[in-house]
């Protein structure tokens, strides 16, 4: 992406946010536009493909507070009107000035995500050459590219969220080609780029005493051409390769978690670092449990009896064994009880709490020696109203 698009695409607008959107806004937005146009639910449409990875990109700038923080900075100060380098206030001459030093400096690689058409490293890199600095060395350094991030989903049982699990995840990304071992070339010498130097850059003027950088055309980005483009990737250096690779899922994700495994992405060029790999977790129901954060709920019915006179109550735990409640006489429908440590894994190795749910039932059906002590216990609270204080409240409001 050239510097001029970077500066002037609304990312804000890719994914339906507002400009003071928040960290959870954005985040839902994000997913759920992937899971629209992602790949894999819409096979053969590249429309769907350009937009998820122009949904990607977006997210992985305002998804990361230090990169959104420096992109807002840069959209105000470039774009839509305002600061513009021999303007008016600039005294009408020309000055250099730069950018590298308010964004971590040229050429230096940062930290980060790329997204799958993303950057290769912070936004030093990319503003690196926006500005003219002076010195012949200046742009013609090469440097290095950071792999390519990737996106897979994963799909857990409720148990395997709550115990953590290692599952096998087949990917599909851009790999050097084996068959040129990624020059591009079938003879593995290519030469360098004349038009760029092998930078892979060329720099345009943009007025005002600075010049605006963008991808080499001649040699789409590379730095390099080859003389006899390779017949597997037809000269770009590049081949999709699929993998498995077993993927620990730590204990207590919750469903739609997006977790990231650092250096798992694409390999890097010119020893460039690998991308990273973003794995969204779909967590399926469990016929009993429930979760609640670190907390897994349950509800357990009881009896009548129980609940009015009291008594002790086994409940089940997930993947242990059933623990021993004690309900207190006159215990109400829908009160909740916390057993201790039966919960979720926490980060720390802790545990969270089993929430337990009471739910009073009443039989059905009622005959013999039951129905005649319901009877007597019938006639023996007469003179209780439960709705009494109901009718007192209505009458009062």
């Amino acid at each position: 992406m050239s510097t001029k698009d970077f500066i002037e695409k609304d990312y804000y607008k890719v994914l339906g946010v507002p400009k003071d959107a928040t960290e959870a806004e954005i985040k839902k937005a994000y997913r759920k536009l992937a899971r629209e146009f992602h790949p894999d639910a819409n096979k053969g449409n590249t429309r769907a493909e350009d937009r998820f990875k122009e949904i990607s990109e977006a997210n992985d700038i305002l998804g990361d507070p230090k990169k959104r923080k420096e992109y807002d900075e840069a959209r105000t100060l470039f774009g839509n009107g305002g600061y513009r380098p021999g303007g008016p206030g600039a005294g009408g001459g020309s000055f250099n000035f730069d950018l590298g030093d308010l964004f971590g400096g040229a050429g230096q690689p940062q930290g980060g995500t790329a997204g799958a058409g993303g950057f290769g490293g912070g936004l030093g890199d990319v503003f690196g050459g926006l500005f003219n600095r002076g010195g012949a060395g200046a742009g013609t350094r090469t440097q290095p590219r950071r792999g390519q991030d990737i996106e897979s989903e994963v799909s857990l049982s409720f148990t395997e969220a709550v115990d953590g699990a290692t599952v096998p995840l087949r990917m599909s990304s851009q790999q050097p080609c084996k068959a040129c071992s990624g020059t591009g070339d079938k003879n593995g010498t290519p030469r360098v780029c004349p038009t760029c130097v092998g930078t892979g850059q060329v720099s345009r003027g943009g007025g005002g005493g600075f010049s605006l950088t963008d991808p080499c055309v001649d040699c789409k980005g590379r730095g390099l051409i080859a003389e006899t483009p390779c017949e597997v990737c037809k000269g770009s250096g590049r081949a999709k390769s699929s993998r498995t690779m077993q993927v620990r899922i730590p204990a207590g994700v919750a469903d739609g978690q997006r977790i990231r495994l650092r250096g798992k992405g694409a390999p890097g060029e010119r020893g460039g670092p690998a991308g990273d790999l973003y794995v969204v977790v779909h967590v399926g129901a469990h016929p009993v449990f429930g979760r609640k954060g670190d907390n897994l709920t349950v509800t357990v019915p009881v009896s009548f009896t129980e609940a009015a006179l009291g008594g002790e109550v086994k409940v089940p735990t997930l993947g242990g064994p059933p623990v021993t409640l004690k309900l207190p006489p006159g215990t109400p429908n829908g009160r909740t009880m916390r057993a201790r440590g039966k919960g979720a894994v926490r980060k720390d190795g802790t545990r969270g709490d089993l929430l337990v749910t009471v739910e009073v039932t009443v039989p059905r059906d009622v005959t013999g020696t039951a129905r005649d002590a319901l009877e007597a216990y019938r006639e023996a609270t007469a003179g209780e109203d439960p709705r009494a204080e109901l009718f007192q409240a209505a009458k009062g409001a």
